[in-house]
């Protein structure tokens, strides 16, 4: 009986298990405390990336910080990239935060530099402020997923 109420245990807080995706989302998530790219789709995490963040931290206020915005932004179409292979723009600073004197721009989510890859690549944060998959193979099917699904939005947090 003992181990019944063990496995009806386990069972249940592996349901409880809360995911960091909101209930109907279909977004892309960043945990900045996770190092962390989540795809949400409808509502579930189908996928998680390891990422490195911008070298100057979190919380991007100005141009030039090396930090890496947070708060929930639309996203651009990925588009090819000469210097990461693939790059998905962030729409940061938001007419909101503009208006609150926040600058900068260029702000995305990437693939790795060109003629580097591997785990290496998101083991420091070294971004100017973006979020960096470590491969290239990562970054196109993020991409495929975004646009086969006409995601617009990426929650950094």
């Amino acid at each position: 009986m003992p181990t019944l109420a063990l496995a009806l245990a386990a069972l249940l807080s592996a349901r409880a298990t809360p995911t960091p995706c909101h209930r109907g989302e279909t977004a892309v998530l960043v945990r900045v405390s996770d190092h962390a790219l989540e795809l949400c789709q409808d509502g579930r995490s189908v996928a998680r990336h390891k990422v490195a963040l911008g070298s100057g931290g979190i919380g991007k206020r100005q141009q030039g910080d090396g930090k890496t915005p947070l708060g929930l932004y639309p996203l651009g179409a990925p588009r090819p990239s000469a210097s990461f292979g693939t790059f998905v723009p962030v729409g940061y600073p938001t007419a909101q935060q503009h208006r609150l004197g926040f600058t900068g721009n260029s702000v995305g989510i990437h693939g790795p530099p060109r003629g580097v890859g591997g785990a290496l690549t998101t083991t420091i944060d070294w971004t100017a402020g973006c979020i960096a998959v470590g491969t290239d193979a990562e970054i196109a099917a993020i991409s495929a997923w975004i646009r086969d699904r006409r995601v617009r939005t990426v929650r950094i947090e």
